[in-house]
């Protein structure tokens, strides 16, 4: 149902996401329609498609956003500690530090926060400008509720953690294990990892176009992890910075 959800603003996109019943719960509903996606993408905004954003990376498309939302939603409250990893344009860090947020003190950091992590600079730097263009954003950014670092995303970044969230926005080659690490016990990630790569090995697939799964991946109160494939997907890869200067 998911090609029917475009809107010509992001009001009509976020309630076609709900009739759709992609989007199933009213705090995922307001923490989307109070981030206006046309600050985050450049062009088509409100199509339910993903976007170029530059620098040869993309912002997903709304459902799948909507999805990650849904899936990591029993971990995002008041408190919660969540990494956004592959931040692009800084848009699902926004509504992730909505969805952690006491709406009767929005500016403290002491009831969590949000770090989302890119390793281009241009993107980073781009995140806390898009961040800035609303009121909510500023004052997230001020307070250290919602922060954006430089780094390789597939190490994670063990200074912010223990999370309770992990959200991966590009396809993993491999199950990284310093992710499973760095979250807490109890913990959720989700995230698009290469057919094969499951398990945490590299696939022998080597050159060869391969399937990309959702995972979402708990780590149990005593620290045993489960791990469930959820739907196919097609995301940009998880991989080293590129050779350009961006």
């Amino acid at each position: 149902m998911a090609w029917q959800c475009s809107g010509k603003t992001n009001s009509q996109l976020i309630n076609n996401l709900f009739k759709n019943a992609i989007i199933k719960h009213e705090r995922v509903k307001k923490a989307m329609l109070d981030v206006d996606r046309g600050d985050y993408c450049p062009a088509s905004p409100y199509e339910d498609s993903p976007q170029s954003i530059g620098y040869a990376a993309t912002i997903s498309a709304p459902h799948m956003h909507a999805n990650a939302c849904e899936y990591l939603l029993p971990y995002l409250h008041p408190g919660s500690r969540v990494l956004d990893i592959g931040s692009g344009s800084g848009y699902l860090t926004h509504v992730f530090a909505n969805l952690i947020t006491d709406e009767s003190s929005p500016t403290t950091s002491s009831d969590g926060h949000v770090i989302g992590i890119d390793h281009i600079k241009g993107l980073t730097d781009m995140c806390n400008t898009n961040m800035a263009k609303s009121e909510s954003g500023r004052q997230m950014l001020a307070s250290g509720k919602a922060r954006f670092v430089l780094g390789d995303g597939r190490l994670g970044y063990p200074e912010g953690g223990p999370y309770d969230a992990i959200h991966v926005g590009a396809a993993a080659e491999l199950m990284h294990p310093t992710l499973i690490d760095q979250l807490k016990a109890p913990g959720r990630m989700f995230i698009p990892v290469d057919a094969g790569g499951e398990d945490g090995v590299r696939s022998s697939s080597i050159g060869l176009r391969k399937s990309q799964y959702i995972w979402v991946v708990d780590k149990k109160e005593d620290g045993t992890v489960e791990k469930n494939r959820v739907f196919g997907v097609s995301y940009v890869p998880l991989t080293d910075a590129p050779r350009e200067k961006y």
